[in-house]
């Protein structure tokens, strides 16, 4: 028979996801409005970006068709940065 090495609790938790302490939430359940504001923050400068080479289109005098056309593209890869971030998809690599 095999000898305990005094330390089962290595053993029960082997080949589980992490363990959390008492009062720990896993991540994301408590954090989730900490997850918002980082994911906001992050999608911030693309919006900054677009809507400022929008507006200088404007300015510009440029068709202002072009500016329209571009602000599409701009919300898309705005929300989807947002919505990678506040649901910790990259978290999984």
């Amino acid at each position: 028979m095999a000898q305990s090495t005094g330390d089962e609790r290595a053993d029960e938790d082997a080949g589980e996801g992490p363990s959390f302490e008492e009062g720990d939430a896993p991540p994301g359940v408590e954090s989730s409005g900490r997850n918002r504001k980082w994911a906001a923050l992050f999608a911030l400068p693309f919006l900054l970006l677009g809507v400022g080479n929008a507006s200088l289109i404007l300015i510009w005098g440029i068709n202002p068709l072009w500016a329209f056309a571009q602000l599409p593209p701009i919300l898309f890869t705005t929300v989807l940065t947002y919505m990678v971030f506040r649901t910790d998809f990259l978290d999984d690599r």
